[in-house]
């Protein structure tokens, strides 16, 4: 058997007629027919009053650091186990990132620990859905009204996730979504604004148009468009969006096809999790995830260390996940830990992920899960 990579990006067969298209009409920039499709495609289907593509999600936080007007001496709370764009995007604008521990179920923030954190310079809460599993947004919504805190949601890996019925990344003040190639949706690089308040979609437009009212010209609402604004180019090329789109035409069905993957590594590994030798995600009651990934938590680093150099020997590429950030050398400038660290290091340095794609084969699905019990019928 061929290697099986851990990630490859989806494809369709009609991303490259699209792409096409664009070339044919001679529109290959930002906010093209494509994009458009795209933005009200996610506008009707996560029931959100605006979808504004970006470069990345990267960007996406970086805009939406820009809309809530986060300066220099603001406090931005967010998990420490996450990718270094959640901090990023405040740390650009001068603020101090404030690491809260995560909960050992979800790998999520723990969203009990948020509280404690909050002081008179807070100014958000930035709650990171790992593996397209929700955090706990009901009592982080109520804690960041009770506090007068916006809310913004990196759903970076959790496009096509529920919590309680609302699509991730709808339910704070703005969501972000990453459509990188690692991702369940993909363009290359690319992401995602959503705005749920309409207050916050005239000043998107423009700080996402280099700082101009070019949408609202383009719409016929001014006669001639200006500088409004200190923005930047966040916008993605149109082939970039022609890539996304025709995936998004499937959508269901990748999301179906990863999901069936994932319920087999569940069914397949759980007798080794009955047995105590590995743990596998939680999905809360209330939740409804994307499959994004598919992790197993080994007892320790080393476990861990073995068994993803077992499966590599295997032909099968499995990959650990973040550093924590607090413990980077970045985070140690730009932020500090609230409270004691008692999962973040500790899960991080366990968990495993091993392949999930839209297009694994079931031979290979099964494949994966039987070197895995074989790893562990040694131990």
């Amino acid at each position: 058997m061929n290697m099986i990579k851990f990630n490859v990006p989806p494809f369709t067969g009609k991303e490259i007629e699209y792409i096409r298209q664009c070339i044919d009409e001679q529109k290959i920039c930002g906010d093209g027919a494509f994009t458009k499709k795209c933005n009200a495609w996610f506008e009707a289907r996560m029931q959100v009053n605006k979808c504004l593509l970006t470069t990345s999600c990267t960007h996406a936080t970086e805009l939406a650091s820009l809309l809530i007007d986060i300066k220099e001496g603001d406090e931005v709370i967010m998990p420490s186990y996450t990718f270094v764009s959640t901090a990023d995007a405040f740390v650009l604008r001068g603020a101090k990132v404030v690491f809260v521990d995560i909960r050992p179920d979800t790998m999520n923030i723990d969203e009990n620990k948020i509280e404690a954190a909050i002081t008179d310079k807070t100014k958000a809460i930035v709650p990171v859905h790992y593996a397209g599993v929700a955090c706990e947004m009901d009592t982080i919504m109520d804690i960041a009204k009770r506090h007068n805190l916006y809310v913004i949601e990196d759903a970076a890996q959790g496009v096509m996730s529920t919590y309680k019925g609302a699509a991730l990344g709808t339910i704070g003040d703005l969501g972000c979504f990453s459509f990188h190639e690692t991702k369940n949706y993909s363009m290359g690089e690319g992401g995602a604004l959503l705005l749920r308040d309409e207050q916050f979609i005239e000043k998107a437009e423009i700080l996402r148009e280099k700082g101009t009212d070019r949408s609202r010209f383009f719409r016929g609402q001014v006669d001639k468009y200006t500088w409004q604004e200190a923005g930047s180019s966040y916008l993605p090329s149109d082939m970039n969006a022609a890539y996304l789109y025709a995936q998004l035409e499937i959508a269901d069905e990748i999301n179906e096809a990863r999901r069936k993957i994932w319920d087999t590594y569940y069914t397949g590994l759980k007798p080794l999790q009955d047995s105590g030798k590995l743990e596998l995600p939680v999905v809360p009651e209330g939740c409804i995830h994307n499959a994004h990934m598919f992790y197993v938590k080994a007892k320790d680093n080393e476990e861990r260390t073995a068994l993803i150099d077992y499966l590599k020997g295997k032909d099968i590429l499995s990959v650990f996940h973040y550093i924590p950030l607090h413990s980077a050398p970045a985070g140690k400038k730009y932020g500090r830990f609230a409270g004691e660290d008692v999962y973040t290091t500790r899960e991080s340095e366990r968990l495993t992920r091993l392949p999930l794609y839209y297009g694994l084969t079931d031979e290979q699905n099964q494949y994966i899960i039987e070197q895995v019990i074989r790893f562990y019928s040694t131990r």
